[in-house]
């Protein structure tokens, strides 16, 4: 099944509307799986062929998408970015800085017990995990350069 078809299935299976606009936005996501790519860069190219369609209605969109499962967002010097992943399931990232690519990695439980020593009083909602690094593709076009 395509990341399409998942993202279909899962608006389907959540009483979610499927428009041909949020079909565009999975299609433009699903270009590049494994990469984030920058909302506004998704906003210009769904309102280029949607001209009525507001900043608004993507972003709400987006954020739909988002409590889903069909996408995740991050910030980046201060710019939001989305990539697509179909799976509600909580994972961490090895982004590459010099590709950009991203790899879903697997990191051992987070004891929040431990952590909210650190700040009594405060109450912990989730967490984000990002290793950067240069990947091994990018490694070997490096060696073979020089």
């Amino acid at each position: 099944m395509t990341l399409v078809e998942q993202a279909h299935k899962i608006l389907k299976d959540n009483g979610s509307r499927w428009t041909k606009q949020r079909q565009q936005m999975i299609e433009i996501l699903a270009e590049h799986p494994d990469h984030y790519i920058d909302f506004t860069d998704v906003d210009q190219r769904l309102r280029k062929d949607n001209p009525g369609l507001s900043y608004g209605t993507v972003y709400r969109n987006l954020k739909e998408f988002e409590s889903l499962g069909i996408v995740e967002t991050r910030q980046a010097d201060e710019r939001m970015q989305v990539k697509v992943c179909c799976d509600s399931n909580h994972h961490h990232h090895f982004i590459c800085d010099v590709c950009g690519r991203v790899q879903e990695i697997q990191m051992p439980p987070i004891d929040y017990a431990f952590f909210a020593k650190q700040l009594p009083g405060a109450k912990i909602n989730g967490h984000t995990f990002e290793l950067h690094g240069i990947c091994a593709n990018c490694q070997a076009k490096k060696k073979t350069t020089k």
